[in-house]
């Protein structure tokens, strides 16, 4: 068995997860060690890995105070082959702090398979009190978001342009009712390996249907060369009566082809904190 042979599913998902969560560690010489801390309660994924490895690895309980729990109980999986960890390097898992430098493989991968690791880690699926399924990543990587969202538009029909938010400078991508689905059953496919509670609930998710009288999702109407004459040409309330577009999105797209550098005629008064 080839350690980390990323045309295997299991193989994919195992990577994408340690990207995520893991932490590659570099000692002195050729000393240092893979960590990957979950909650005890997700041991069984530990074991599943510790099966995939051919190296010898370790796992141990602790229990902590946290910023949630005074007794939070985890399992850590140390892996401390220098083989093993230079086969992670090369595929792309960086050592040391890795959140913002970490990127889709180049190499032959199974994309849904990396990308169910991914949430598995770092993402949410499941049902809102209302009864909506929805599906998310964090991350702070720029590649890892381009890359889910590609996925998301391919999949799902969903085009989604996140930016890094004030607060921790992450993207958080979310998908909502259809295109939640949709991702859903390419991801947590039958017989997928994953992570046991989020497959339960992508189970959940994956049979949604809408409900009888609920208004499907529109697709989204892109912006045409001619569209961005008639917005560059004219105020905003006006190329919205011509092109049969609101203000705000004609606003706004005003306010995106400025940014880009684009001649775009005054706008009135009333738009100039667009502009």
């Amino acid at each position: 068995m080839h350690f980390m042979d990323l045309r295997r599913p299991e193989y994919s998902h195992m990577f994408g997860f340690l990207q995520a969560d893991g932490h590659l560690s570099a000692g002195t010489g050729q000393r240092g060690r893979l960590r990957l801390e979950v909650s005890a309660r997700d041991r069984e994924l530990l074991e599943r890995f510790q099966r995939l490895c051919p190296y010898p690895s370790s796992i141990r309980e602790r229990t902590r105070a946290t910023n949630f729990s005074a007794e939070h109980a985890s399992s850590i999986w140390t892996l401390c082959a220098l083989e093993a960890r230079n086969t992670l390097h090369a595929l792309g898992m960086p050592y040391g702090r890795k959140s913002t430098l970490i990127g889709p493989p180049t190499g032959d991968h199974v994309a849904r398979d990396y990308l169910r690791g991914l949430v598995d880690a770092d993402g949410a699926i499941g049902v809102t009190a209302k009864g909506f399924p929805f599906l998310s990543l964090t991350t702070s990587s720029a590649a890892v978001s381009d890359y889910f969202c590609q996925f998301g538009l391919a999949v799902g029909g969903a085009l989604r342009r996140p930016g890094r938010n004030a607060r921790d400078g992450v993207f958080n991508i979310l998908y909502t009712n259809d295109p939640a689905v949709a991702i859903a059953r390419e991801l947590y496919y039958e017989g997928s390996p994953a992570l046991a509670r989020k497959a339960a609930k992508a189970e959940i998710v994956r049979a949604w249907e809408r409900p009888a009288g609920m208004r499907a999702r529109s697709a989204p109407r892109r912006w045409t060369e001619v569209d961005d004459a008639v917005v560059r040409a004219h105020p905003a309330d006006t190329a919205a009566v011509l092109l049969g577009r609101t203000v705000a999105s004609c606003t706004m797209r005003r306010w995106r082809l400025a940014k880009a550098g684009e001649p775009v005629e005054p706008a009135p008064p009333q738009l100039a904190l667009f502009s």
